[in-house]
């Protein structure tokens, strides 16, 4: 169990506010769609929101502080857009039914172990394929995002560069501080005309019919733990932590069943969030990161006592910024990620494998390339391992 031996460092609270920062921004939208989708009145999304950010800020607080390791949890994104797409004609109780149906079966994985097991046949590197694959996209799009703004981009990048070279550990602080004087200087920024409070929703009763609970919860399900769990879980592994596989799926699970009624529909070990809080820039000291994500866990209670108000606010930076300081928060990571897939010569195949076919964003079945990319590997690297014998 990993240990702290001090106290935070702006870098841990740079880190862990740009985790939420591109949590929030990147997909905070489908929330809103989900809730709408599923029948919520304007009160009941803004309570939504509110119970949906203190799920998160108390499982990645009270998970890092628990097991000392970099845990950040996330609402399933995939697992989202599957229900914004399906949730027209149904009830917001049958929506509710669903919410307790897929988080009781992942209670179950976590109590049965079966999860567990099925990631410890996961090797090392093509959990660090599956997470370069999954990062190439933001590292594409930052570069990509010079044709759009190149006076925004590129003056981050530029900051960046320039930070790398003589203050390191503050390079995302410094690109964040100079994309920001920026978008306000080409008037790029537009605050809402009002600050939404915290809103305490009433608890739906959940309704329960067999043609839903088949026809969305068990996709909902199989979409959660295969294209958010199972990445994220791979992300610890890959930045080389023990994650306890087993207790997070219980612990995420039980809070999200616990919060169902109000519209905490999901929490998930988080991938692409969690990795900029496992990064060197956060601390040399590996031992030392799951701080970052316990400060991110602080600033997504704070989103979600003041009703969202952190996501509105992230929803009026330009979408170049966003992205820009994404990609350049994850570089090193995918680096990192790159370096350790191809490490080992014997499963250099396979990682490739991995890689690329989670980087093609393929989707089959209505599952992501994420899960995808994990079974090639796999299949990949047991077929030569066969062979090799």
């Amino acid at each position: 169990m990993f240990r702290a031996t001090s106290g935070f460092t702006l870098p841990m609270v740079v880190s862990g506010f740009v985790a939420v920062l591109v949590g929030y921004s990147s997909t905070g939208a489908i929330i809103y769609q989900v809730a709408q989708a599923a029948g919520a009145s304007p009160m009941q999304i803004g309570g939504w929101l509110s119970m949906i950010g203190i799920a998160m800020g108390i499982a990645s607080l009270g998970l890092s502080l628990l097991y000392r390791m970099p845990i950040l949890t996330a609402w399933s994104t995939p697992g989202a857009a599957l229900l914004a797409s399906s949730f027209h004609g149904i009830s917001i109780n049958d929506a509710v039914g669903v919410f307790v149906f897929a988080n009781v079966l992942i209670v179950l994985c976590g109590v049965t172990g079966l999860f567990a097991r099925l990631m410890n046949y996961i090797p090392q590197s093509l959990a660090s394929a599956m997470l370069a694959g999954i990062l190439l996209r933001f590292g594409l799009q930052t570069f990509a995002d010079l044709h759009t703004d190149f006076t925004l981009c590129g003056s981050m990048c530029l900051a960046w560069l320039l930070a790398r070279r003589w203050l390191a550990r503050y390079a995302i602080l410094v690109t964040l501080m100079v994309g920001v004087s920026v978008a306000m200087a080409q008037g790029a920024i537009h605050f809402p005309s009002h600050s939404p409070g915290f809103v305490l929703p009433d608890a739906v009763m959940p309704h329960f019919t067999l043609t839903t609970l088949i026809g969305i919860g068990l996709p909902y399900f199989l979409v959660t733990m295969a294209s958010q769990n199972a990445p994220g879980i791979a992300t610890l592994q890959a930045h080389g932590y023990t994650p306890p596989v087993s207790a997070l799926m219980s612990w995420t699970g039980l809070i999200a069943l616990i919060m169902s009624p109000f519209g905490g529909f999901s929490v998930c070990v988080a991938a692409i969030t969690a990795a900029i809080c496992m990064g060197e820039e956060v601390d040399p000291n590996p031992r030392r990161r799951w701080l970052a994500s316990a400060i991110a866990g602080l600033f997504y209670l704070l989103a979600g006592f003041s009703g969202a108000l952190i996501g509105v606010l992230f929803s009026a930076l330009p979408a170049v910024l966003i992205q820009a300081l994404a990609g350049l928060a994850l570089l090193a990571t995918l680096g990192g990620s790159l370096q350790r897939a191809l490490e080992h010569s014997s499963e250099r195949d396979s990682a490739l494998i991995t890689f690329l076919i989670t980087a093609s964003g393929v989707s089959l079945l209505g599952i992501g390339a994420a899960f995808w990319g994990l079974v090639g590997g796999v299949a990949a690297h047991l077929l030569l391992s066969k062979k090799s014998v």
